[in-house]
């Protein structure tokens, strides 16, 4: 994972991959480089996670804004611009919007 070299992402040669939600659909656009997975994500409106997911994320705000549910019932609403962080195994979340949003989420092997 140290050694990337520089390049660049065209977010519109990535292909777009759908994961059908409780409610809603989540796009995914991916890129994997060794432990390092980098992903442009859209939710569409009304999306509800289907899962309650245990994996650390950096996840970055692009377009609009979202509820990250945490298992204990705790809600943190994400807007454009803000960012959260968490290591893997450090919460159970899953993401709620009422509008379609877009974000930017990078994990891997150093959120272990």
């Amino acid at each position: 994972m140290s050694n990337i070299p520089f390049q660049t992402i065209d977010w519109n040669a990535i292909e777009k991959i759908a994961y059908p939600g409780e409610t809603g659909t989540a796009y995914w656009q991916t890129i994997q480089l060794g432990g390092l997975r980098i992903r442009k994500v859209t939710y569409s409106e009304n999306y509800l996670a289907d899962h309650w997911c245990q994996k650390g994320h950096i996840v970055h705000c692009l377009k609009g804004n979202f509820v990250s549910e945490m298992a204990t019932g705790e809600e943190i609403q994400l807007t454009e611009g803000m960012t959260y962080v968490v290591s893997d195994d450090l919460s159970s979340h899953r993401s709620i919007t009422a509008a379609a949003v877009e974000l930017l989420i990078i994990d891997g092997d150093f959120l272990k």
